[in-house]
């Protein structure tokens, strides 16, 4: 079964352009060329963007191949297939790499276990805090300006060889 997502560089350095490029191409078997704009945010940095087509569990795949790179700035969604979850990583150099669950609409899902867990195991304090971290709060509030920025930029299409 297939799946589709959306791979998002908001930051990468102009160097590590074409090691992305390639990193994408291993996971989805088909040669990757993304037009690249200039990150208004960051000097001499640049961002792209493309959605994409492959295998259930290929956003996973993308997101471990690109983490590869700590300084880049990234999402990668996979959207929901049939009896599967949509997914969302988030990376930022700071935080490191964000994985959650993602609702049709594109919300986050924090399912019932880990809701559980949180409250047996956390004082009731710092409850809030760990529900911010399992929303991926901190990874959102440093990626929204690079969003913003990438409004408007091109997107390219990708499909997995068959």
């Amino acid at each position: 079964m297939n799946a589709r997502g959306v791979v998002f560089i908001h930051s990468s350095p102009t160097a590590v352009c074409p090691h992305v490029e390639w990193a994408i191409s291993g996971v989805l078997g088909t040669k990757v060329s993304l037009q690249w704009s200039p990150q208004g945010i960051v000097p001499g940095a640049m961002r792209a963007e493309c959605t994409w087509t492959g295998p259930v569990g290929s956003g996973g795949a993308l997101a471990g191949a690109l983490r590869a790179w700590p300084m880049l700035r990234f999402e990668v969604t996979e959207e929901a297939t049939p009896g599967v979850d949509g997914e969302r990583y988030s990376h930022v150099p700071t935080l490191g790499l964000w994985h959650g669950r993602m609702s049709a609409n594109g919300d986050t899902v924090v399912p019932e276990d880990q809701l559980r867990a949180v409250l047996a195991e956390t004082p009731l304090s710092q409850v809030p805090g760990r529900i911010h971290e399992l929303l991926g709060t901190a990874w959102d509030d440093a990626l929204e300006p690079y969003r913003s920025a990438g409004d408007g930029a091109p997107v390219t299409w990708l499909h997995q060889v068959g």
